[in-house]
């Protein structure tokens, strides 16, 4: 699959033709990208008396998406970290709506929403159909679990705070299982998929049982037989080669088995059956392996896909088929000129995309040519629990590009990455606060979520 390397004019110069009223800018999907376009957009003073911007979400607040691995081994306050997207709009000149895209009416350029459901299943608001000028889909991606018999009846996934809290609940009901037990019963768990998310989320279990043996709850860790499986032949693909064998040798350190190699054919209730035969026991297993689009955007005619359901972008960021239509994040596939992949579904991806589009739009607006994006790749880092970090630095890093980084420095460089997210939300003095309030915090409050 190609990508053209340059726009066109016709791709680039003319915005949609409107009636009178300010532009509609609608923006689906409050994760990394789409919310801090909502908020850079909302910030333009100017572009505010042209447009009137909109942001549709099925939840109420965001939560950074690389947390959730901490959220689903319950080593993070969730209501600390979560931003309320009706508090956000208010500060920043956009409006929330809340509800979860099911379709697309081209034609008539309207966002088809599902109904909204309460907690028990029943309907609160029906089906609403959202009209736009400009669309911007920025809806996230989840894991692919490849039509393999079992995971989805089986497996937790973690591709968002609810399948995250509900993981944690589970994990903490099978810990006091098995701390109830009179015969020694091991804690069997296994992860598919070893990417930053699996790779993260098994040092991440393993610093909450340290943590929770400090409670009162001891040799809880021995009891942990915890796998990490993955089908290629290393770990973290993504990453460079010395970075993954740095954070096989942590992982291996802290009693954790690392299989690679081996493919994933059935999932069933005690476990997962490999490829070659072996059958590896598990009560709690999670899927997070590979990257596929939310199933709706299939439906959405005269758009083009790749294989994995992502939505293939010109290099302007508007889908290929549709000039009012713009993708960002994981649930775009964008191939960079000269690159023989394309981009990471990765907060770092996303998040330079809304500035991008942030800066672009109001000129597309106006009728100005839309510049290509051009991603600058800023390095690559891994937290292994609270223990070891390690990672590389991007071209412009301060040590140079691609220098290798673990232990201080790269747990420091990890931590910074969030914080400049919320720097991004928030602006220097709010985040201040916010910072002094998440140290008081750890200060004052169990390291690990117990009840």
């Amino acid at each position: 699959m190609t990508l053209p390397t340059r726009p066109t004019d016709a791709e680039t110069r003319h915005p949609p033709q409107r009636g009178a009223g300010p532009a509609r800018i609608v923006i689906v999907g409050g994760g990394a990208g789409g919310v801090h376009l909502a908020t850079r957009l909302g910030k333009n003073h100017a572009l505010r008396r042209q447009a009137d911007i909109l942001l549709v979400d099925r939840d109420a607040s965001h939560l950074w998406k690389p947390l959730l691995h901490e959220v689903a081994a319950g080593t993070l306050d969730v209501g600390q970290q979560q931003l309320g997207f009706v508090v956000q709009a208010s500060r920043h000149g956009f409006r929330y709506l809340p509800g979860e895209m099911e379709g697309l009416d081209r034609s008539s350029r309207e966002v088809l929403l599902a109904p909204l459901r309460d907690a028990a299943g029943a309907e609160v608001l029906g089906p609403r159909r959202v009209p736009y000028d400009v669309l911007v889909l920025a809806v996230g991606s989840q894991a692919n679990d490849f039509g393999i018999p079992g995971v989805r009846e089986h497996c937790h996934f973690i591709d968002s705070r609810r399948q995250a809290e509900a993981f944690n609940e589970a994990l903490r009901m099978e810990t006091i299982r098995c701390l109830s037990a009179q015969d020694g019963r091991t804690l069997d768990l296994a992860v598919v998929g070893a990417g930053a998310t699996g790779v993260e989320l098994c040092a991440e279990i393993g610093t909450a049982l340290d943590l929770a043996t400090g409670y009162g709850f001891p040799g809880l860790r021995e009891r942990l037989r915890l796998a990490l499986i993955e089908t290629a032949p290393r770990i973290l693909g993504g990453l460079p080669e010395r970075v993954a064998e740095a954070s096989r040798r942590e992982l291996e350190r802290q009693g954790i088995q690392v299989l690679t190699g081996a493919q994933v054919t059935a999932v069933d209730e005690a476990g997962l059956q490999l490829k070659d035969g072996r059958h590896i026991p598990a009560r709690l297993k999670v899927w997070a392996a590979g990257v596929a689009a939310p199933a709706f955007l299939r439906g959405i005619e005269g758009l083009e896909f790749a294989r994995t359901g992502q939505v293939v972008t010109r290099p302007t960021l508007q889908a290929q088929g549709d000039d009012r239509i713009f993708v960002i994040g994981d649930c775009g596939w964008l191939i960079p000129a000269g690159a023989e992949r394309p981009l990471g579904a990765t907060a770092q991806v996303a998040q330079q995309q809304a500035v991008h589009l942030s800066r672009a739009l109001p000129g597309f607006l106006e009728g100005q040519r839309l510049p290509g994006f051009s991603y600058q790749h800023r390095g690559a880092l891994v937290a292994i629990g609270h223990y070891n970090a390690f990672g590389s630095l991007g071209r412009r890093g301060l040590l140079g590009g691609g220098t290798f980084v673990q232990g201080r420095l790269a747990q420091f460089s990890y931590a910074s990455l969030y914080r400049r997210h919320q720097l991004g939300l928030h602006g220097f003095w709010r985040s201040l606060l916010i910072w002094a309030a998440d140290a008081l915090r750890r200060a004052s409050t169990p390291k690990v979520r117990l009840e």
